[in-house]
């Protein structure tokens, strides 16, 4: 009888290898080309993308991450290597490589590192708690080009999403009652996730409704009062509808209505990456500054903290 060796791939989006010009727009150009993020027939998004997006868009979006860069890369990077790293130490004997969607690490080094390993049966854990087609999807479909090329597979266990996981609430409600402790209570608590146009809910994904779960879960744990905890959707490409209330309008609002402290968290990241730093700890927080606004704190993505590793291990040992 065959023994089982367990390996797990933990898999993120990606990031630009360096905050330049040059490297962000190598990996816009295969992020924005891969037919789950923009279904645009290709006849007509190549030429937008090549000679409209990508020279406009590559300059000012380096300058972005420049301003976001840490010592060792890009902030997605670097969180995503310590929980790698970290989930590795809590597993003893069980190979963890991380790969990413665009860019470096790709699917194909890391998914043979573990075949090499002799790995049997690979639990393969896409980094987004709320699955989208434009996602975890995209991570299905890339450890499948990788794989069907192989004579021999091993067995695989996906994990859809973690919308609702009791360990991934008590992770994202002691994060924010920390909040609470250090920096008072806000007049609201706002739930931000990343959008998706409304036409891909409309075709069958069910990512809105699991951001909705996810607030609805989380809203129960804290046992806050009716009215104090917002959701809304942030980082909308293009000019069709996206899925609304947006964040940066809603922010924009709140101080005309009284609301003059609130604090921010993006509970659909799993690191902290340039969608939550600057997007939404800089960017935001001036639109809601300037707008009447008096505090803003955000509260940071889940990272490398022991009850995100706790989460992480018990996603990937059920498969065991």
């Amino acid at each position: 009888m065959t023994q089982t060796k367990f390996g797990v791939l933990l898999v993120n989006l990606g990031t630009p290898e360096a905050p330049t010009p040059q490297a962000v727009k190598k990996y816009l150009a295969e992020f924005l080309s891969d037919i789950r993020v923009v279904d645009t027939p290709r006849l007509l998004w190549w030429p937008i993308l090549n000679l409209v997006i990508l020279p406009l868009r590559s300059t000012r979006v380096s300058k972005l991450y420049k301003s976001v860069w840490m010592e060792d890369g890009s902030p997605l990077m670097v969180y995503s290597r310590r929980q790698q790293q970290a989930l590795a130490e809590r597993l003893p004997g069980t190979p963890v490589e991380l790969a990413m969607s665009y860019g470096k690490p790709g699917m194909k080094e890391p998914i043979e590192k573990l075949l090499a390993q002799g790995v049997t049966k690979m639990v393969v854990l896409p980094l987004y708690p709320q699955y989208s087609c434009s996602t975890s999807a995209a991570v299905f479909d890339g450890v499948a080009r990788v794989l069907k090329s192989r004579r021999r597979l091993p067995s695989l266990n996906f994990i859809r999403d973690y919308a609702t996981h009791p360990a991934y609430i008590s992770a994202l409600k002691s994060s924010i009652e920390r909040s609470f402790t250090q920096h008072g209570e806000p007049d609201r608590l706002v739930l931000s996730f990343h959008g998706i146009p409304k036409r891909f809910v409309a075709q069958g994904d069910d990512y809105e409704k699991r951001c909705h779960d996810t607030a609805q879960a989380l809203t129960e744990a804290l046992q806050l009062p009716a009215g104090k905890i917002m959701l809304t959707f942030q980082s909308r490409f293009g000019r069709e509808p996206w899925l609304t209330p947006y964040t940066d309008e809603t922010l924009k609002g709140l101080p005309a209505q009284g609301v003059k402290y609130i604090q921010i968290i993006c509970p659909g990241f799993a690191s902290d990456c340039l969608e939550t730093l600057e997007e939404i700890k800089e960017e935001n927080r001036e639109i809601f500054m300037h707008a009447g606004g008096e505090r803003f704190e955000y509260i940071g993505a889940l990272n490398d903290q022991p009850e995100h590793i706790d989460l992480l291990q018990q996603l990937v040992t059920q498969h065991f």
